[in-house]
């Protein structure tokens, strides 16, 4: 069977703009008679078929949205998605869920599934290998086809898109002061996410509040991986050899993990060992004793990301302006945590 091209093939193909070849087709007269006689002659050879819905860069609206997030299991991402869908429902936009797990190729596929006509516009956060390879070549591409991008939590400095973010630093040096305030002087920071943005900047915002409270760096407190797995590797026996009476932990993961090896050591939470976690997940709640967190109030983040889309979307202002917006966290203090 003769395959079918589709507008971006066809476009690379003669060095010309999705927009332009779309317009062509369109018989758009913003575009000249060779250029227009050029690609419907391409297209034909091709065996190109128009898609009714995307044919129209510049005036389709599918009312539906496509959302990329980069792993199923935080329950994190599953917040921010309730976020979403909350406000997408109320405004009338439909929702389609595509899940990175933290692949670049499979971010660039969910891109190129969704923008040829299926939605009008993404909400996601860039997954791991993207963020580890500093490649964001595809998100401009999108973008400068005319489909815009609101990117949450991990996000790209050099994509010109609105963002939604929290203060991953401040939150952090916020969660530090209290643990120093609490009486704690031998403070570990565990990370297993120091591969991602949100993982450095929390890591930043430790070694701040350290220097600004006049307390040394022990190295040996000190523990950043870029997975679960290289952190269960390093975490054994930190406990016995090193007698901290604080955690820092920068993910949750890290912190259950700590939570649980503390106990396990013998530490008594929190009289002898002082655990604040980030991301305020069902185990937090769940474990004994209950764990501290920063909250980065999911749903909220969600919610705003949607709305700053869909007035996207709906506006018809040609001078397009981007903004971030920082969500506030809040520190919820729980039972790993000595009160002030």
């Amino acid at each position: 069977m003769k395959s079918k091209a589709t507008l971006k093939q066809i476009a690379k193909e003669l060095g010309v703009s999705v927009s332009t070849v779309s317009k062509a087709l369109n018989g758009s007269p913003e575009i000249s008679e060779p250029t227009k006689q050029r690609v419907q002659e391409y297209a034909k050879l091709k065996n190109y078929k128009p898609n009714v819905i995307g044919l129209n860069l510049k005036n389709r609206r599918t009312r539906t949205i496509g959302v990329i997030i980069p792993n199923i299991l935080n329950s994190f991402f599953a917040k921010v998605f309730s976020g979403i869908e909350k406000v997408c429902d109320e405004k009338g936009y439909k929702v389609i869920t595509c899940i990175s797990n933290e692949s670049l190729e499979k971010e660039i596929n969910a891109l190129e599934m969704l923008s040829n006509g299926t939605i009008d516009g993404f909400i996601l956060s860039i997954s791991e290998e993207s963020q580890k390879l500093q490649s964001f070549n595809h998100f401009k591409e999108i973008i400068n086809d005319g489909t815009p991008i609101v990117m949450f939590d991990r996000i790209a400095d050099e994509v010109n898109c609105d963002k939604v973010i929290v203060d991953d630093y401040e939150s952090a040096i916020n969660a530090m002061e209290h643990l120093i305030k609490t009486g704690c002087k031998k403070i570990a920071l565990l990370s297993a996410i120091d591969n991602l943005s949100v993982g450095k900047l929390r890591a930043k915002g430790f070694f701040k509040a350290l220097e600004a409270n006049g307390l040394q760096v022990d190295e040996n407190l000190v523990i950043l991986t870029n997975n679960n797995e290289e952190f269960n590797s390093k975490i054994g026996g930190f406990f016995i050899k090193n007698k901290p009476d604080g955690v820092f932990a920068v993910d949750e993961h890290a912190s259950v993990t700590a939570l649980k090896l503390g106990i396990q050591n013998g530490y008594k939470i929190p009289q002898d060992l002082s655990i604040i976690g980030f991301a305020d997940g069902v185990w937090s709640r769940r474990m004994t004793p209950s764990l501290s967190t920063v909250s980065q109030h999911g749903p909220e983040i969600g919610e705003v990301a949607a709305q700053l889309l869909i007035d996207k979307l709906e506006s018809n202002d040609e001078n397009l302006t981007f903004s971030t917006t920082t969500i506030k966290t809040e520190l919820r203090q729980r039972d790993s945590t000595k009160k002030i």
